[in-house]
């Protein structure tokens, strides 16, 4: 079983999503496990603080770094596994992409940090985690979705989460280039104004020697 703990200050903001689909299946059937932990039951002040003003001025807050190492603490205490990785998610992070997905499914154990506010105390990054990740060269409110992003495209990789084993196999495989045009029924959709959209022909051969030829020639870079 693989083990997910994600490190926030909003430990329910997920749980509808998690509730149904392929994650929830996974969970059902004992193949991973998600847990979320409230930073805020890691401070030490009747206020339960987990942010503070930057040092130097300037706008916004920043996370504490308090709360984050106590947390970690307290992880590194109920768990004995020797295959875990801790993940800090933030904008100034490595890109995310299917290479990193294939690496981090090696691993049983994966702790995800989220940010909030202006971000998170350098020191975490400097002296707690594995590494740091971005999901991509935007800001969010948090990093509770990144931490979903990653959630689920790991667990797709965890050998019976996902009920067709050659999507498996093809997107093991698939860190060098995106997937090609996806069809299926009707063959010939009409839509208003008299337009005709019509699935290539070649997909509709049962020639599969071609087929792949064709799907070879129209996988786009990423």
């Amino acid at each position: 079983m693989m083990r997910f703990d994600i490190l926030t200050i909003f430990p329910h903001i997920l749980d509808s999503y998690l509730e149904e689909g392929i994650l929830a299946r996974a969970e059902k059937k004992g193949l991973i496990r998600i847990n979320f932990h409230n930073l805020r039951d890691y401070t030490n002040d009747k206020h339960r603080t987990t942010d503070d003003k930057p040092f130097g001025g300037g706008p916004g807050m920043v996370m504490m770094v308090g709360p984050i190492y106590e947390a970690l603490q307290a992880l590194a205490s109920r768990s004995k596994r020797q295959r875990s990785r801790i993940i800090l998610l933030s904008p100034r992070g490595k890109r995310f992409d299917q290479k990193a997905v294939q690496r981090l499914s090696k691993y049983e154990q994966l702790i995800l940090i989220c940010g909030r506010y202006e971000g998170v105390d350098e020191r975490v990054a400097q002296h707690l985690v594995d590494e740091v990740i971005s999901i991509g060269n935007y800001v969010l409110s948090g990093g509770e979705l990144p931490a979903m992003v990653i959630i689920e495209a790991v667990a797709r990789l965890v050998p019976g989460v996902l009920g067709n084993e050659e999507s498996l196999i093809s997107e093991s495989h698939g860190s060098q280039v995106l997937d090609f045009p996806q069809y299926t029924r009707p063959a010939v959709f009409k839509a208003k104004e008299a337009k005709t959209w019509r699935v290539p022909r070649i997909l509709l051969s049962g020639n599969h020697k071609k087929i792949q030829e064709w799907r070879d020639k129209h996988r786009k870079n990423p």
